[in-house]
């Protein structure tokens, strides 16, 4: 058995924390010990494993500032983990005995964390370089960058083991990161098809009220956190034009995401969608917040078709979502979804414009026969690509490894 920490800012609900979480109860199914160490954790907003006792989640400097004057995002989340490090460093790890620390997003930690004795082994987890997600605002925006990004390659570069999620991140790494030399392995997220084959055989489910709207319509389903980058206006966008040169028997879109009021960026960003939508196509689309995984689960059974709108997007659990529950997936020709979709046999991907969507929508839509066959090529796709055992071998080996690496330099020392 080796004992795992997870050591993560935020424990809310996007593809950073379902990878963490899927991980947790991957080594957890394979007998190890796991715990999680994280700066905020609302059981309200939460993936449920996290909040229903089957992880143990532990929160420190939750009261310290996410942002001064309105800015500084980066700073204070560098300076949270930080504090969070130096709890586990020196309360968690001398009366716990941690092998491995696996921590992700925010990379600051790891030399504090190489000062813990007996010290663990420490595993970053790259979802993609945190200094090409900042935006680019101007001259002082750049310097108060520079020093974060020199920080990041730096202490990546101090942890025992770094993964990343795609091929396509292990490019812009490899790309961004030139003073790391040793090359970083590719851990595809992957699906807990558990939960999905548990949900099939339930009939009991509550039906969400606005089910009783769609009547028969065929519907185009859009997950995606509430952020200008997952592009969800062009989903409407693309959406419009389609329903507008039908007469009748419109299809409905359902666009639902992760929303965080505490995110400027979450709250503005609804609301401009909830805008463009009235000036388009208010009476055929609806809107929802961070719905949970069983509302989510009734809306991948109902719709016929999935939109996966983000430009290179680095790799997206979504489509792999979709492709479980045998939907056909629409998503544009870049990043992750190019190693998970087949184009033209489990989806399209289309280039990242209004023309190019509407295509691949008319293409499916009310097509039942190309919609199953591209469903079952999807859901095949996944169980032999993507399966939640393989995602569970795999880390399990990784973990295994780095924490065997460990005792057989103790005992060398010995």
């Amino acid at each position: 058995m080796v004992r795992v920490l997870f050591l993560h800012p935020d424990l809310g609900i996007g593809g950073a924390e379902r990878l963490v979480v899927d991980s947790a109860i991957a080594l957890k199914e394979y007998g190890h010990q796991v715990g999680f160490l994280t700066n905020h954790h609302d059981k309200n907003h939460c993936f449920e494993e996290t909040a229903d006792g089957s992880l143990r989640v532990e929160v420190v400097g939750d009261w310290l500032p996410r942002k001064l004057f309105g800015r500084f995002y980066a700073f204070c989340a560098y300076f949270r983990m930080i504090y969070a490090a130096v709890y586990a460093t020196f309360c968690i790890i001398p009366k716990e005995r941690v092998d491995v620390i696996f921590c992700d997003q925010v990379s600051v930690a790891i030399p504090v964390l190489r000062f813990a004795r007996p010290r663990p082994k420490i595993i970053f987890y790259c979802h993609f370089p945190d200094q090409l997600l900042s935006k680019k605002e101007g001259y002082l925006k750049s310097l108060y960058r520079w020093p974060i990004n020199i920080v990041e390659e730096l202490t990546i570069n101090m942890a025992d083991k770094i993964l990343v999620n795609s091929k396509f991140t292990l490019k812009v790494f490899q790309e961004t990161f030139r003073r790391i030399h040793h090359c970083p392995d590719v851990l595809y997220p992957s699906l807990n098809t558990k939960y999905f084959d548990e949900m099939e055989k339930k009939h009991n489910l509550e039906t969400p009220t606005y089910f009783r709207n769609l009547a028969d319509c065929y519907v185009y389903l859009d997950i995606n956190r509430f952020e200008r980058k997952k592009n969800h206006q062009l989903a409407i966008e693309s959406f419009h034009e389609l329903s507008s040169s039908l007469s009748d028997n419109k299809p409905r879109l359902i666009i639902t995401g992760g929303y965080d009021e505490r995110v400027n960026e979450n709250v503005e960003h609804f609301n401009e969608l909830q805008d463009l939508i009235k000036e388009t196509d208010k009476e055929n689309v609806i809107l929802l917040r961070s719905s949970s995984d069983d509302e989510k689960f009734q809306l991948l059974r109902r719709a016929q078709c999935l939109l996966y709108t983000p430009i290179d997007e680095h790799f997206g659990i979504v489509p792999l979502e979709g492709m479980y529950m045998s939907k056909p997936i629409i998503a544009i020709n870049s990043g992750g979804p190019t190693e998970t979709i087949v184009h033209n046999e489990t989806g399209f991907l289309c280039e990242p414009n209004k023309a190019s969507f509407v295509e691949a929508m008319k293409a499916v839509l009310g097509n039942k026969a190309l919609c199953e066959r591209m469903g079952a090529k999807g859901r095949k796709r996944v169980q032999q690509k993507f399966s939640f055992e393989a995602f569970c071998k795999k880390l399990d080996g990784i973990v295994r490894d780095i924490a065997e690496c460990d005792n057989r330099t103790t005992k060398k020392t010995e």
